[in-house]
């Protein structure tokens, strides 16, 4: 049967519940500005009532328990946003800085230097013995080298930046998920029974969620959902098993975690190796398998295809994709060039250094040489050809072998008859000494020099491609470009391409004809034809058939494209993230004005609850004195 003192205990609950309003009002207030806090609201219910003879009687009020306001399916839109919205944040920033190496639209740059470039060789044909346009020719070129140079300098050092930032990155995932096992054990502990909820512990975890889809485009599978609709609608809380995947590798289960490496002691080039630590420790490659958030724009920009390869070197990437762009056209540019050069008389010829296996085929080999044939033509002292020489080249051909078999060394020994004279002291043979030689590096590489005593006389030699098509100067061999035979050019890419060394200390030994003959232009007028001839330049699997200008016109506009496709990704990526967000925060952030009118109706309720209290306590000293 009800008392005065159960009166008093209703009076008492009251006063608890409104106690935990104040105090949870004031958490939400406290926490408006905290990072990932879900505002949270007090649930009360009638206690049990006492049963009487006139019927259940009231018992107060009691508190069920303490829940945020949070709507899980709002939130995995919200992350996974974020990892588009880091992603796209990542992309464009770096290509926009990738694009100021490209100035072109300015009217400055590589383009402009090469024009500038073959002007110059124009000038030098209009003016073959001046030495006054050599030099103006040598400066220019090494002002189109050394852009060329520092261009490809800055990409790469972007790639390198890029590729740092892989460790950090991957570091920062393993902290976190270490953090996110950590609480998943401290809200298993809270949460046992099913009584308490783990408001606050939960709200940590969500922030640790959404740095990890930021990071590394991280996905939470939970067991269930439970609804929360009497504190509101679209409230709802994952409960039961919980683990955090990345593209099906599961780096948190519960409160394990499973660390991601990223090594780079394997590759010669420092790129990083992502890889999975598996549950009995095997590492799984893992470089490919990252797509989302600021770790997949990097792999995307840096290259994730080939880092595990021999070379080390990714065949994907944006960045790595400008880089063999400028290789490329840097490489046929040198290749090309010195292909003409070769022509120029000269007493003595060194390749480049390079592995090759005499023995082999060239035409397999990567060099670039072709099957087709070139001339070796002899000249005397006037410019006229006194002996010339066709060597062949097929598929079986190799660098050395006996005279006459089907070698470079082997054709230009054989004893032949060249100018059908019968003569035997005024052949190829009796002219040109072929030397190879093998250094201690394992690099190899060719030497043709006159005969002394023919140089003494005057005497000279070049080398002139054959070309299938006249009017196709990519239709020879390319056995001197490839060789690095009297070279204009030094270097074989776009880092250490320049004008040849001999050249730099004398510019005035530029040759602008074949032959020694004062006044002969044909050189630099072939040079000056090859900006409008098609090459094929080779792009990882991708081959471009196109002039100088146009490979470099490609580059550049990849670069554009590229960076205008991520500034407009991003915008509309940001449009999307600005409305998920804000749909987000209007379930879960905290309202001042909101929180500041409950704290008013929690303060009424509280002067009441104590209002009951004083007037039970009024009935009892009524009582205490009727006894009196």
């Amino acid at each position: 049967m009800p008392s005065i003192f159960n009166s008093l205990h209703i009076g008492y609950t009251g006063l608890n519940a409104s106690q935990a309003g104040v105090n949870t009002t004031s958490h939400n207030i406290s926490n408006a500005e905290s990072e990932g806090y879900s505002r949270q609201r007090v649930v009360t219910s009638a206690a049990t009532p006492i049963y009487a003879t006139e019927g259940q009687v009231g018992n107060g009020s009691e508190i069920q328990t303490i829940k945020r306001i949070f709507d899980n399916f709002v939130f995995d839109r919200y992350t996974a946003v974020s990892a588009d919205k880091e992603y796209a944040d990542f992309s464009e920033t770096t290509l926009n800085e990738l694009s100021t190496y490209f100035p072109e639209i300015e009217g400055v740059g590589i383009k402009a230097d090469l024009a500038d470039y073959y002007t110059m060789w124009q000038t030098l044909a209009d003016n073959p013995d001046n030495d006054a346009i050599k030099l103006a020719l040598a400066q220019q070129t090494e002002i189109l080298t050394k852009n060329i140079k520092e261009t490809q300098t800055r990409v790469s050092s972007l790639q390198t930046q890029v590729n740092n930032q892989l460790e950090v990155n991957i570091n920062e995932v393993n902290s976190l998920a270490e953090q996110l096992a950590e609480i998943n054990g401290a809200i298993d502990i809270a949460e046992a029974g099913g009584k308490y909820s783990a408001n606050d512990l939960r709200d940590k975890r969500n922030v640790i969620e959404k740095s990890l889809s930021r990071l590394i485009g991280a996905n939470v599978y939970s067991g269930r959902l439970e609804s929360n609709i009497q504190i509101d609608s679209s409230s709802n809380t994952a409960t039961g098993s919980y683990s955090i995947s990345v593209n099906g590798f599961n780096i948190v289960d519960g409160s394990s975690f499973h660390k991601i490496h990223a090594d780079n002691s394997n590759n010669s080039n420092g790129f990083y190796q992502i890889s999975y630590e598996r549950q009995d420790g095997v590492l799984i490659p893992m470089d490919t398998e990252v797509t989302g958030g600021r770790i997949g724009a990097i792999l995307d920009l840096r290259g994730k295809t080939g880092v595990r390869s021999e070379g080390g070197v990714p065949t994907d990437g944006i960045l790595q994709k400008t880089v063999s762009q400028l290789d490329s056209f840097s490489s046929q540019l040198i290749q090309a060039t010195n292909n003409i050069y070769a022509q120029t008389s000269t007493d003595r010829m060194t390749s480049n250094e390079m592995v090759l296996n005499p023995t082999n085929s060239l035409v397999n080999s990567d060099t670039g040489i072709k099957t087709g044939s070139f001339n070796i033509n002899i000249y005397d002292i006037d410019g006229n050809i006194v002996a010339s020489r066709e060597i062949k080249i097929d598929t079986a051909t190799s660098m050395t072998g006996v005279a006459g078999s089907n070698s470079i060394q082997g054709q230009m020994e054989a004893n032949l008859d060249d100018n059908a004279d019968a003569s035997a002291i005024n052949d190829i043979d009796d002219f040109l000494q072929f030397s190879w030689a093998t250094f201690k590096s394992g690099d190899n590489a060719i030497e043709l020099s006159m005969n002394p005593a023919m140089v003494s006389k005057g005497y000279s030699f070049g080398i002139e491609d054959t070309l299938n098509d006249r009017n196709d100067f990519n239709s020879g061999t390319n056995f001197a470009g490839a060789m690095g035979l009297s070279r204009f050019f030094d270097g074989t890419d776009a880092s250490d391409i320049s004008l040849n060394f001999n050249l730099q200390s004398n510019p005035t030994n530029i040759s602008a004809g074949k032959t020694p003959a004062a006044g002969d232009a044909n050189l630099a007028l072939d040079v000056v034809q090859q900006q409008f001839e098609k090459y094929e330049f080779e792009v990882g699997r991708i081959s471009y058939e196109t002039t100088m200008y146009g490979m470099f016109d490609i580059t550049a506009t990849d670069v554009g494209t590229e960076t205008n496709a991520a500034i407009l990704y991003n915008e509309t990526i940001s449009a999307k993230y600005n409305a998920t967000e804000m749909e987000y925060q209007s379930i879960s952030q905290v309202s001042i004005d909101e929180e500041m009118t409950n704290l008013i109706r929690y303060q009424t309720s509280y002067g009441a609850a104590a209002k009951i209290i004083t007037t039970v306590d009024q009935m009892m000293q009524t009582l205490l004195g009727i006894k009196q």
